[in-house]
């Protein structure tokens, strides 16, 4: 995922007041529809074992020709079968949470595509497809509703007004829901005040639906806008995410000290690590990432013991890469 230009700017380690109307506590969202809208996540991690997430969608969907540019989210309804095939891939290499083909998909990421009418269509129908490949692989594995940046710079270093930004995230976690999701996942962030406004828009739809948030931290140990892991782990435990942790970035040796950063900033909170597979670089107009499955399943294993609960892949890894981090995670239980 292809990131804007590194803007600095101070954010407090304190989240400040916590409305728990918006930002309901770990007990109601487990009272929330009788128990019954985390149920499956409680369940999954109720042995204690290191989760397998899924890899990356993109550079799957780039290598079946999708067109730089092109929102992935059409794919949806125009190449379903290779979502479809996409999704099988990593759920036959162990991944037990799902990602949904949806990360660009609210009206105003949409909007500059000419699609900001079928934000309900398409990311329904991305949980659906995710949703027939999970029961026929036996219904075992969590979809996770993938909910990525606006696409805008919020005010006041940029336009995007806080309310606004709710009802965006808001009107893309219903669509989710609706079809059929498990849990959301709030992805890539750079900002606080962004995730605050993705987890608030997610709560206002389901109160009790399980949410993980990942902040992108580059080589400084900071995201874009200036946020440090122990800002981001304070606070978005604070608003009510059930998972936290670093996802994208410059690969697996910039995310793990952000990992032992958060788990010393936090001890009790559920961390996780979802990095790209190396440092990207250009070649032939395209994104070539060095990482190879015997180093990410070694890295694999260096997150989980610096504190990571849930292990993945971002850009540049694969069903092949993920495959190879399931073995030395199994063979470490």
């Amino acid at each position: 995922m292809t990131r804007p230009r590194r803007i600095l700017r101070p954010a407090s380690a304190d989240p400040g007041p916590v409305d728990p109307a918006a930002f309901p506590g770990v007990d109601a969202r487990r009272r929330a529809a009788g128990g019954k809208a985390s149920a499956r996540w409680r369940a999954l991690l109720e042995d204690g074992s290191t989760v397998l997430a899924d890899g990356a969608m993109g550079t799957m969907l780039f290598a079946a020709g999708l067109q730089f540019g092109d929102p992935p989210e059409v794919w949806n309804l125009t190449q379903p079968d290779v979502v479809r095939r996409i999704h099988r891939g990593y759920l036959e290499a162990g991944s037990l949470i799902l990602m949904t083909n949806t990360f660009g998909g609210n009206r105003l990421r949409l909007g500059l595509h000419g699609l900001d009418g079928r934000v309900a269509e398409l990311n329904q129908t991305a949980a659906i497809l995710l949703r027939a490949e999970v029961e026929a692989a036996g219904g075992h594995a969590l979809l996770a509703g993938d909910i990525g940046p606006s696409g805008a710079i919020m005010a006041p270093t940029g336009t995007l007004d806080y309310g606004e930004a709710v009802d965006v995230f808001a009107e893309q976690a219903s669509a989710l829901v609706a079809g059929g999701v498990d849990l959301i996942w709030v992805e890539t962030m750079s900002d606080l005040t962004e995730v605050r406004a993705a987890i608030e828009g997610v709560r206002r739809v389901s109160p009790g639906i399980p949410l993980i948030a990942t902040m992108t931290f580059d080589t400084r140990g900071h995201t874009m806008m200036g946020v440090s892991p122990e800002q981001a782990v304070v606070a978005l435990t604070a608003w009510g995410a059930d998972a936290v942790g670093g996802n994208c970035g410059n690969g697996p040796d910039e995310l793990l000290p952000v990992i032992e950063r958060m788990r010393a900033a936090a001890p009790d909170a559920m961390l996780v690590a979802k990095s790209n597979a190396g440092m990207p670089e250009l070649v032939d107009m395209r994104a070539v990432y060095r990482a190879d499955p015997a180093m990410m399943a070694a890295k694999a294993l260096a997150m989980r013991d610096a504190g990571a609960r849930i292990v993945g892949g971002c850009c540049g890894s694969t069903p092949e890469h993920l495959r190879a981090m399931e073995e030395a995670l199994t063979r470490r239980v």
